[in-house]
């Protein structure tokens, strides 16, 4: 090839190079920021051209949890709720759930300590105990350095685990005789 072909041949190489920057650069321009982001549905997504599923309000009390002034843990939810006797959430927060579940239904706060060694170890403040689940002890409680780690699976531990601020609401909420009700 001569020198003024290769020539040609890098000019219009680079010249289609240009040609396709530009057209990417229109094509990124008239894209919204928002697509496909924090939950947006990109345009090949199956979804994109559906309604989003309403979001639920987090204060609603799980359906079939009873009735009055009560906690409710909610086992799939990972979540409790503090109920009034008008049947209102007052307060609700996630938590992390032991490695044994107690049965869904309806249980008594049976026992309380303001401070312990939980089963796993790990110092733990504002202990309200309701259950048992395979012979051991199932109560809510907060880690008193405020951790929230996951239980070690191949331990049997009946702490459902909750930041130290929701553990002193609950304290608080959850006296002697106090309702709990877990729902699946």
């Amino acid at each position: 090839m001569s020198r003024s072909s290769s020539g040609i041949v890098a000019g219009l190489t680079a010249a289609a190079i240009a040609g396709v920057a530009f057209l990417a650069y229109q094509a990124s321009a008239s894209v919204p920021d928002t697509l496909g982001k924090n939950g947006t549905p990109s345009a090949s997504s199956p979804t994109a051209s559906a309604s989003p599923a309403p979001k639920k309000d987090p204060l609603t009390v799980p359906a079939a949890s009873g009735t009055g002034r009560r906690v409710v843990y909610g086992l799939k939810d990972r979540r409790v709720w503090l109920v009034d006797r008008t049947n209102q959430a007052t307060r609700t927060f996630p938590v992390v759930p032991s490695t044994l579940d107690p049965a869904p239904g309806s249980y008594t706060v049976n026992s309380r300590s303001a401070q312990v060694q939980g089963s796993d170890g790990v110092l733990v403040e504002h202990v309200v105990r309701f259950a048992t689940a395979e012979g051991a002890t199932v109560g809510f409680s907060a880690a008193v350095d405020g951790s929230l780690p996951t239980p070690n699976p191949a331990l049997r531990t009946g702490g459902v685990r909750m930041k130290r601020a929701d553990g002193a609401a609950l304290w608080s909420f959850a006296t002697i005789n106090s309702t709990v009700v877990v729902v699946p």
